[in-house]
Formats: structure tokens, sequence, C-alpha cells
């Protein structure tokens, strides 16, 4: 049975779906662009420590799975390919995780959604409707939780849709929904990595 959470609420994968191994995030969205203008929405995940401020930090540019670099380097976390345009039915974007290969010094994974050139295109998450994340069961397929980020972005150009993190030895999942006037590259250099 599938948990719908609101912004900042937090699951544990683990007690939610016993015997869980592998987890599919989808995510998903749809453009109300000006037509003929390109709306292309990357989806992105860091693979992170926690610094002694405990917040994320990339381990290595080389943790940093999206479209262009799809497979974590201890090959847990992959990434499905660049969906340019979103108007596919379903999950536009798709990132499946082995939690029993994460390497041990990763303990948070921030998953975090931009806009390609979106200064230079003046676009925003405004133009995006029905933006939302789902966490499967990748064995049986079912969804253990949903979360539809259903704020005002208005003026944001990066989202944090959510997190999956480590704690007490057990995979959990946080809605996180968070806005941000950022590209990407601001937000590599912001979690330590370099462009």
């Amino acid at each position: 049975m599938s948990t719908t959470l609101h912004t900042g609420h937090r699951i544990n994968l683990e007690k939610s779906a016993p015997g869980l191994t592998r987890v599919r995030i989808g995510l998903g969205w749809k453009v109300n662009a000006v037509e003929g203008q390109p709306f292309d929405l990357d989806a992105s995940v860091f693979l992170c420590r926690r610094d002694a401020n405990d917040h994320p930090l990339m381990i290595s540019n080389a943790h940093f799975v999206y479209y262009n670099h799809a497979t974590s380097p201890d090959g847990a976390v992959v990434h499905s390919g660049d969906n340019r345009t979103g108007d596919k039915d379903g999950d536009d974007e798709v990132i499946t995780v082995d939690l029993a290969r994460v390497e041990a010094e990763v303990v948070e994974m921030p998953i975090v959604v931009t806009i390609h050139d979106a200064e230079v295109r003046k676009q925003t998450f405004g133009m995006v409707t029905d933006a939302y994340v789902k966490v499967y069961n990748d064995e049986t397929g079912e969804t253990i939780a949903e979360y539809d980020l259903d704020e005002d972005y208005a003026d944001k150009t990066a989202l944090q849709f959510g997190s999956l993190y480590r704690k007490d030895g057990e995979w959990r999942f946080q809605a996180v929904g968070a806005g941000f006037k950022l590209n990407l590259a601001t937000f590599i250099r912001k979690l330590g990595g370099t462009v």
C-alpha cells in the first residue's frame, strides 16, 4: 500500500516494504512552456557523506549521477536517461538504486531536478505542473510512497524533490520540495563538487 507524503514528511522504506533491496525513483512533470520553445528538465542524484556541520557533501564528482554520467562508481545508482520533453505518460525520468550495493560512506542522496538553460530561456518551475516523485519497490513494481510538489515555485529554476538517506542502518525517504534559484553547476558546487 502506498503512502502519500507531504513536504517534510519521512518514511522508513525498509519497514514499509520488508525485504526491500532495490528502489526505483520515478519523477514526472508536465510543462506549460511557450509553444516551439524547448523546455528540458533534468533529474540528478548526488551521493553524499555528511560534513563536520552535518550538511550533505558529495563524495567526489564521480558520485554525481545524471543523464550524461548514468551510473555511480559502485554501480548501485543508475539513471534511465534524459527525457527532453516531459510529454509522455508515466514517469519522465527514473533512477534505480540497489540499496545493498551503495557504498557505506554514502548516507544521503538528494534528488534534484533542474531546468536546462533556464536563465537563457527565461524558464522557471512556475511553467511546470503536476510534478511528483514516486518511490517503488523495483522488484515487485509496488509503489511505496508518492509525493506531489504542489507549492508555487514560480521563480525557481531548481527543485530538490526528495532525498534518500540512511539512518540507523535503514534506508528512508524524505519529501523535500525545496526550490532554488540555481543552475545545475551552482548546485554541484553547493554540494562540494567542481564544474
